[in-house]
């Protein structure tokens, strides 16, 4: 048996429609979607037609898309009524917009207007969509919405509305496909525009996923494409060995590693087979961010991107962020679009090289792309009034008084990553300052005067870990029924592994608290004032370093620094009265008792 047909809606179009709805409107406007990349685009769209009880919005899928994931939930969250393909194709509307030309778009009864769901139009597309009409034959390889195979229907265009970002694609259009340069109308990127009006906000969002003062936050960006960074085309398979020489080679309290997939990616394979393949980085830190609601934010926040030659990463060149290109997809884009020109020139990642220099060095050498930024819109900022005045115009009826806008980006809800992987922590203690560098995999410099300790969530993936490890954490409130508090929680772990030295509950942001074997119970607090923003499960493990050196706690408390390349960050050490009781003999990780100065860390990794 075929799938069902969805059934036609009845309400506010439809049959006897007229006798069910409550108000009567002078239009229609039809969002046409296509997936969920053009959905995202579309939906920056809605807010030029707030307020404007003239208007009545509808929303189609043309059905035409190999990637159909998500859109069931983005049609959700939107809540509008939405038609059946077929329906749609038999309800007139003023105005149409889509965000790709995918499907019968020729097809709709009313007025069409089209824009770019990326950055202006740059990939070349070897077929083109399935129509009633012969393309025309040429010899090159047509460019997805800016030539006449994607413009013309039987030799006509068939859009009443070409949105363009920039002049240049008015250049190129007149080239390959004059006939539909009277359709034509350049309005800007209101992509663009929203992630223009929300920089102001660039730490809040970088707070938001918990990157820390003096961290560095490296996003991971890949298009749909095999030959993406994602991919395992284009000759090499890049990632799956990228993901832990990332992991090992920049420090968990240095460096933050997050991943934009475009939503082809995420709904194509599954957001839980990207989770699955991703989940040993993400157990590492890693932040997988929403395709849809939360890209932009995460792009702002970022201080380098590593990309490929997608939209996204130009947007981050144009944003005026470093990039490191680990693919350039030769041959997937229009050579004349601004897009390849910056993926010429643009700096390479050799992922069998070192990485942390590579970065640094593009972080320190970078001086933003100006070219880029021209490229993307020739009207930054005044997209919300061009776009609205165009739309307005196709539909025959006079603009709202009040000034056209977009809605400003959200702030995203906070999410810091949950580092439940095993960390290597290398210390060296110099007084009162601890120098300490902790990464999720085996260092590759793992070299020098540094101890080293072994440091595991509670809620790691493999129990054994819990069996090596010196120090062992936790994060929760303290008020938490379920662990009893930080006291109980403590004191609880360190029974139930004799080998482990320290157990630390993470109770917010800056504070901790500590129970040891040998030294008692403490209550750590970062100095904030005094610049102090880092982990506090790092505080936990230069404390454990400094009373292994010998260092005491007086009644009154003390004060250290720790310091990682980061940053130096001050915090206070106070004794509490929790009991030790019969906790205080550690058993060996082996037989024989570790030497002197060396952590069980130290003796596991030789």
């Amino acid at each position: 048996m075929g799938t069902a047909q969805p059934l036609p809606i009845r309400v506010p179009v439809g049959e006897g429609s007229q006798r069910w709805t409550s108000r009567t409107v002078q239009r229609r406007v039809l969002l046409v979607v296509h997936n969920v990349t053009s959905a995202g685009r579309l939906s920056d769209l809605l807010p030029l037609f707030h307020d404007d009880f003239r208007v009545q919005l509808l929303v189609t899928s043309t059905g035409s898309s190999a990637f159909q994931g998500g859109l069931r939930e983005l049609f959700a969250d939107l809540e509008l009524p939405v038609l059946p393909w077929e329906q749609a194709l038999s309800t007139p509307v003023d105005l149409a917009i889509s965000a790709s030309f995918g499907g019968e778009l020729a097809q709709i009864p009313g007025n069409l207007s089209v824009m770019s769901h990326g950055v202006g139009y740059t990939k070349r597309l070897h077929e083109p969509r399935a129509t009633s009409h012969e393309p025309r034959a040429t010899s090159h390889e047509p460019t997805f919405g800016l030539s006449p195979e994607w413009l013309l229907a039987e030799g006509k265009p068939f859009v009443d509305g070409l949105v363009l970002s920039h002049p240049e694609q008015l250049e190129r259009l007149t080239r390959v496909c004059p006939e539909a340069v009277p359709s034509a109308v350049l309005a800007g990127d209101p992509c663009f525009d929203r992630m223009l009006a929300a920089r102001p906000h660039r730490d809040r969002f970088r707070r938001a996923l918990g990157v820390r003062r003096g961290q560095r936050l490296v996003v991971l960006n890949s298009t749909w494409n095999p030959e993406g960074l994602f991919g395992s085309g284009g000759g090499q398979d890049v990632l799956p060995g990228l993901l832990p020489r990332l992991a090992a080679e920049l420090p968990a309290d240095e460096y933050r590693l997050a991943a934009v997939l475009h939503p082809n990616v995420w709904h194509g394979h599954g957001p839980g087979q990207i989770r699955a393949w991703l989940d040993r980085a993400r157990r590492g830190g890693l932040n997988l961010i929403d395709p849809v609601h939360a890209w932009r934010q995460a792009l702002l926040a970022a201080d380098l991107v590593l990309g490929d030659f997608g939209a996204v990463t130009y947007y981050a060149a144009a944003l005026g962020t470093p990039v490191l290109l680990a693919a350039d997809g030769k041959g997937k884009l229009d050579p004349e679009a601004p897009l390849a020109g910056f993926v010429r020139h643009a700096p390479r990642l050799d992922p069998n090289a070192p990485l942390r220099p590579r970065m640094e060095q593009v972080l320190s050498a970078h001086r933003p792309d100006a070219a880029a930024a021209d490229f993307v819109t020739s009207d930054p900022g005044r997209s919300a009034a061009l776009l609205r005045r165009h739309f307005y115009t196709l539909m025959e009826l006079p603009e709202p008084e009040a000034p056209a806008s977009l809605e400003p980006l959200p702030l995203p809800p906070y999410d810091p990553p949950k580092l439940t992987a095993p960390l290597r922590v290398r210390t060296r203690v110099q007084g009162p300052e601890i120098a300490i560098e902790r990464s999720a995999e085996h260092p590759y410099d793992h070299s020098g005067t540094y101890a080293s300790h072994l440091a595991v969530h509670e809620d790691t993936r493999h129990a054994g870990d819990l069996e090596l490890a010196d120090v062992i954490t936790r994060d929760g409130r303290p008020d938490d029924p379920r662990l009893g508090g930080p006291d109980r929680w403590t004191e609880e772990v360190l029974r139930l592994h004799p080998h482990c030295a320290a157990a630390v509950y993470v109770t917010g942001p800056d504070t901790c608290t500590v129970r040891t074997r040998e030294h008692g119970v403490f209550r750590l607090t970062g100095d904030v004032g005094a610049g102090a923003d880092a982990d506090p499960a790092a505080y936990a493990s230069s404390l454990y370093t400094w009373l292994a050196h010998g260092g005491t706690v007086p009644e009154r408390g003390v004060t250290l620094r720790m310091r990682t390349a980061a940053g130096t960050h001050p915090f206070t050490a106070t004794a509490s009265s929790g009991r030790t009781g019969s906790l205080t003999e550690r058993r060996p990780h082996n037989a024989a008792a570790d030497p002197p100065g060396m952590s069980g860390a130290d003796a596991r990794q030789g």
